[in-house]
């Protein structure tokens, strides 16, 4: 599993952004320069953070990117589906099922089982951690997550 320029681009914008305020807001040469990265980049990613409707474009000479609603209303989640997609989903073996049309473990199968399990880790700690838990400073942000798990995956208390 790996995760995408776009997903790690993408939050670490919505977080500048979020940091930046609700009336000041961040322009993409701004963006560019704080994260890195080349502006074209950035705004091919403001791009798609705003049509998924995470952030708002304001007009003007000083126009910029800010937030379209509280930090603690975007789950981190939906933010990543709307930069790279999932993980798993139901269509995912029709796209995997080797030179057949259909898989040959289409009746069967225990990876299947394996990347839904997967999947439904990864969306019961994404689902419940927000742009605001990510915001914090790196140890909080880590507490925070280590407390969702705890809280959501009875396995891990053992």
């Amino acid at each position: 599993m790996k995760i995408t320029a776009s997903e790690e681009y993408g939050i670490r914008l919505l977080i500048r952004i979020a940091q930046a305020g609700k009336t000041d807001g961040l322009s993409i040469p701004q963006l560019s320069e704080a994260e890195g990265l080349s502006e074209p980049h950035v705004g091919k990613l403001c791009r798609t953070l705003r049509l998924a409707g995470f952030i708002n474009s304001t007009p003007g000479y000083k126009g910029g990117y800010i937030l379209s609603k509280m930090p603690e209303a975007i789950i981190i989640n939906d933010v990543l589906k709307a930069l790279g997609g999932t993980l798993f989903d139901d269509e995912f073996c029709e796209s995997h099922s080797g030179i057949g049309r259909l898989c040959t473990n289409s009746v069967d199968c225990a990876t299947r089982s394996l990347w839904r399990m997967v999947q439904f880790t990864l969306d019961n700690l994404l689902n419940k951690l927000t742009l605001q838990d990510l915001m914090a400073k790196e140890k909080q942000a880590e507490l925070t997550m280590e407390n969702i798990l705890i809280r959501n995956l009875p396995l891990l208390k053992e």
